[in-house]
């Protein structure tokens, strides 16, 4: 399927929408997105592992693109599930790179997988599954 959104109309909807999110849109391919997320020192826990919350809102957020990017901007597109495996420590000196792939796209529900890493490296630190709602009329 091919996506609706560029990566720049992605990107500039996440800048007015969402200016709090440090999430950049590296692509939007016809299956799936690849998001990056540059760690900060605010975001380790002890132990110098980045935080569970942190990958949990890069898979959200990545889940979030894939089907925005496959539907349009459509208001009240949210999120009703989200699971996630924290697989092995990642990288603190590293980006996280998430690379969300929609397994279903239906008419009121959506869901996908999204894969997380650390830059760089070849094995995964994370897998997370999602389901978002969408409305009806779109």
């Amino acid at each position: 399927m091919t996506p609706l959104l560029t990566r720049d109309e992605m990107a500039a909807f996440l800048a007015a929408e969402f200016p709090q999110t440090r999430v950049t849109v590296e692509a939007i391919e016809a299956d799936g997105v690849t998001l990056a997320h540059a760690i900060t020192e605010a975001e380790l826990r002890p132990g110098g592992t980045v935080s569970g919350p942190v990958m949990m809102a890069l898979a959200d957020v990545a889940l979030y693109v894939a089907v925005l990017a496959r539907i349009g901007i459509v208001p009240l597109a949210v999120t009703t599930q989200l699971s996630i495996n924290f697989l092995r420590k990642p990288r603190a000196d590293r980006s996280l790179l998430a690379r969300c792939r929609l397994i279903k796209l239906g008419r009121t529900l959506a869901v996908g997988e999204v894969w997380l890493q650390s830059e760089g490296e070849d094995e995964p630190v994370a897998h997370a599954t999602g389901t978002y709602a969408l409305p009806r009329e779109r």
